[in-house]
């Protein structure tokens, strides 16, 4: 039985279409970033410490040069070649020495000034050595009277004399030294060499000044008695008689 065109039919269905997309494969993991990081610091590592103890193997056997710090501090000398300025020959015997300490408090000030504001104080350890000496440079024919029959011998010397204070700058030191807030910003400016001279010079003087009642006068005598007897004694005279002569 036919039927009607107007009854609906059911909507015919339509054939499906393949799928043209491409198929999908499996994510394979991919390794942790980290550890081949880790990995490659290792192996960096490795490297560089055998790289290392080999140079340090290597400098201990004398097989690879020194390396100096491009750091290091250096010090350059200038320094122009000695000048002789003169030459002579002494005569003398040095027949005793002393070594001194002295203690220099100088200090400079103004009157009506405060002391914080212009003011310079130093105290100064000089330590010095004064050499007592005989010059035989001045002795006269008359002054050496030998006997080769009895042997005997008589000398007649000039006193000793002292010689200035030779101050030893190695054991010698500022303890302390205060300068008031002008003397400070003046001393910017300009050089200390002056003051430093003057502490010097009164340290050498104070240990000239004490040697000379210091016995070294006597102690001298001795040991040029001493000397000059042992001396003529080898020389086979059996009496030496030493005089010195009053200054």
């Amino acid at each position: 039985m036919a039927q009607s065109p107007d009854v609906d039919e059911p909507t015919r269905e339509y054939p499906s279409v393949p799928d043209e997309s491409p198929p999908e494969t499996p994510e394979t993991p991919e390794p942790p970033r980290k550890s081949i990081v880790a990995r490659v610091l290792i192996f960096f590592g490795v490297v560089f410490a055998v790289i290392v103890a080999a140079c340090f193997g290597l400098r201990s056997l004398n097989v690879l040069p020194s390396f100096d710090n491009p750091f290091d501090q250096q010090t350059t000398d200038r320094s122009q070649p000695v000048l002789l300025q003169s030459m002579r020959d002494l005569s003398r015997y040095v027949a005793a020495d002393g070594t001194f300490q002295v203690i220099v408090d100088l200090q400079e000030d103004r009157k009506y000034i405060p002391d914080w504001l212009l003011n310079r104080r130093i105290l100064f350890v000089g330590s010095g050595t004064v050499e007592e000496y005989v010059d035989f440079s001045t002795l006269s024919d008359k002054a050496l009277e030998v006997d080769n029959e009895k042997k005997t011998i008589k000398i007649t010397l000039p006193p000793p004399q002292q010689g200035d204070a030779a101050l030893d700058l190695q054991k010698s030191y500022v303890v302390e030294e205060n300068r008031g807030l002008l003397t400070s910003i003046g001393d910017a400016f300009k050089s200390d060499t002056d003051k430093q001279q003057r502490v010097y010079q009164v340290a050498q003087q104070r240990i000239t000044e004490a040697a000379h009642s210091s016995g070294l006068d006597q102690r001298a005598r001795d040991n040029t008695q001493r000397m000059l007897e042992s001396l003529f004694s080898r020389l086979g005279y059996t009496s030496v008689t030493v005089t010195f002569t009053t200054p």
